[in-house]
C-alpha cells in the first residue's frame, strides 16, 4: 500500500532517522512524534494509515495511545515497537489493541514486511466494511444496477395489497426478497409465515393451509388453526407454488378472491386477512400450457411480479458477497485467511453460478476450511468450479449446426452477447459499451429492455 500514510512515534532520534530513510524510501509519508504529547497533536490534525509506536516515551507510554488510535474514524493499524519486550508485555499490547509488535533490535527487512502486511490488512478491512456499510436493503447486500432496480420495485409493490410473484432462480434469494415486501408494507407489524409447498406431503397440504375443525380425519384429536389463518394481519410466503396440487390451488384462488376460507371438516366459512407471495424458479406459464397450473391462479398471482436476478448478472456484487461471506465464516471459525487471490476473484467472475448466492457461499465455506494459506486460491474452491475457461465461460448461445426451427431469434443472441460482454468487464458498463460498440446510453435502454 504505497503513498499510505504512516506516523512514527520514537524518542530515539538515531532509529527515528533510520526508520523515516527506510520508510520514505518505500515510498510511504511518514511524520514524526518524539512523545505522546506531540503525538496527540499529530493524530488531531491527520488520522494516518498506520501508527508506529515505542512503548517507553517521554511522559507517557506508547501503550496509553492505543484507545485514542483505535477511536479514530477510519482506525489506524497499530504497530508497537520496544527495547523492553516481554510476552507479557506483546500480550499487554495485542489485548489493548494493537495490530502487532516488534521487540528492538529487529530485522529492518522483517519490519518493513510487517508495515506491508498491516497496511494491506487495513486496506482489506476498509474494503470490508465499506461492503457491509454499503447498500443493504432489509438484510439484502446489492449496489449493482439490477438490484438497486429491484429495490425499487419492491418499494413500489408492498405499498400494494394484492398478491406478489417472485421469480427467480434457485438460490437468488426469493424469500429475503418477500420479506423485504412485508417489512416495507403496512402489515410490516403482523406475522411473516413462510411454508414450501413442495416439502409438505399432499395429503396434509389442505390441512396445513386452511386448518381443519376437531375430529375432521382419523388423528385429528383436537382443531387446527392452519398457514393462512395463522398469517391473518401478516403475509404468507408459498415458496415453490409451482408445486401446489390443482385441487388446492382451485382453494388458494378462493381465498385470493373473496377472502374467505372453510377448514378441512367445518361447515363454517372464516374471514382471513392476509397477503400471499408466491415465489418460483419454475417457468409458471410452461405449466399452465401442460395444464399443471391453473391459468385463472396464474394471472391473479402475475399481477404484480418481481424477477430476482441471477447472480452472474449481479456485477461486482459477486465480490461484495464473497467479502461478506468471508467475513462471516472468519468470524465463526476464527481463521485468518486474508481475502481472495486476483485468480480466485477473476474465477468468479467468469463462473456462471448455476446456485446463485448460495453457491457462492457454500464455496467460500468449503475454501475457508481447506485453505491453510494468507489468501484464498481457486485450488480451494469445489473442483465445478475448476473447468476448463471454455467451459465457464457464459458466451452467447451455441447456435452453430442447429436445425432451421431451433435457431434463435437475434434478439436473443444480442442479449446474451451484452451479459457476456458485462461479465468479462465485470459489471463496468462504460467498458462494455466501448466493447460493444455503442454509447453508454444505449446499454443501459437495453438492460432496461430485458430487465436486467
Amino acid at each position: 500500500m504505497h503513498n499510505a500514510s504512516i506516523l512514527l512515534i520514537e524518542d530515539d532520534a538515531a532509529l527515528a532517522e533510520l526508520l523515516l530513510e527506510e520508510l520514505e524510501a518505500e515510498s510511504y509519508r511518514v511524520r514524526h512524534a518524539g512523545s505522546a504529547e506531540q503525538a496527540r497533536s499529530e493524530l488531531a490534525q491527520e488520522v494516518p494509515d498506520l501508527v508506529i509506536s515505542d512503548v517507553r516515551l517521554p511522559g507517557a507510554d506508547g501503550l496509553s495511545l492505543l484507545p485514542l488510535v483505535k477511536g479514530l474514524e477510519p482506525a489506524p493499524a497499530m504497530l508497537i515497537i520496544t527495547a523492553f519486550g516481554t510476552v507479557s508485555q506483546a500480550v499487554a499490547a495485542l489485548k489493548a489493541g494493537a495490530d502487532d509488535f516488534l521487540t528492538k533490535p529487529f530485522d529492518m527487512d522483517h519490519c518493513l514486511l510487517t508495515v506491508a502486511r498491516l497496511l494491506e490488512h487495513r486496506g482489506l478491512r476498509q474494503q470490508l466494511d465499506q461492503v457491509l456499510k454499503g447498500e443493504r436493503f432489509h438484510g439484502i447486500l446489492g449496489q449493482s444496477l439490477p438490484m438497486r432496480r429491484l429495490f425499487q420495485q419492491i418499494r413500489q409493490v408492498a405499498g400494494a395489497e394484492g398478491p406478489v410473484l417472485v421469480l427467480g432462480e434457485s438460490g437468488t434469494g426469493k424469500e429475503l426478497v418477500a420479506r423485504a415486501l412485508h417489512r416495507e408494507s403496512a402489515r410490516a407489524g403482523g406475522p411473516f409465515l413462510a411454508v414450501n409447498c413442495a416439502g409438505i406431503p399432499g395429503e396434509l397440504l389442505e390441512s396445513e393451509f386452511f386448518g381443519h375443525a376437531s375430529g375432521a380425519f382419523t388423528g385429528a384429536s383436537k382443531a387446527r388453526t392452519g398457514l393462512l389463518r395463522e398469517a391473518d394481519g401478516g403475509t404468507l410466503l408459498l415458496d415453490e407454488i409451482g408445486e401446489m396440487p390443482l385441487e388446492l390451488q382451485a382453494k388458494l384462488l378462493r381465498v385470493l378472491q373473496e377472502g374467505t376460507l372453510r377448514p378441512v371438516g367445518s361447515d363454517r366459512e372464516l374471514t382471513v386477512n392476509v397477503r400471499i407471495i408466491a415465489a418460483t424458479h419454475r417457468d409458471l406459464e410452461q405449466k399452465v400450457a401442460q395444464g399443471s397450473f391453473r391459468e385463472d391462479l396464474f394471472y391473479r398471482l402475475e399481477t404484480f411480479s418481481l424477477r430476482v436476478p441471477p447472480l452472474r448478472e449481479r456485477g461486482e456484487d459477486i465480490e461484495r458477497l464473497a467479502l461478506l461471506f468471508l467475513q462471516q465464516g472468519r468470524e465463526r471459525g476464527g481463521k485468518p485467511v486474508r481475502g481472495f487471490g486476483p485468480d480466485c476473484l477473476e474465477l468468479f467472475y467468469r463462473y456462471p453460478f448455476p446456485g446463485n448466492v448460495r453457491e457462492l457461499q457454500n464455496a467460500v465455506e468449503r475454501a475457508l476450511v481447506f485453505c491453510e494459506e494468507e489468501w484464498i486460491q481457486p485450488a480451494h474452491l469445489p473442483a465445478r468450479m475448476l473447468k476448463p475457461a471454455a467451459a465457464l465461460q457464459a458466451g452467447p448461445a451455441d447456435w452453430q449446426g442447429k436445425a432451421r426451427e431451433q435457431l434463435p431469434p437475434l434478439s436473443e443472441l444480442q442479449r446474451d452477447y451484452v451479459r457476456y460482454v458485462l461479465q468479462q468487464t465485470k459489471g463496468n458498463k462504460q467498458q462494455a459499451a466501448e466493447i460493444l460498440g455503442v454509447t453508454r446510453r444505449t446499454l443501459y435502454r437495453w438492460l432496461e429492455q430485458e430487465g436486467a
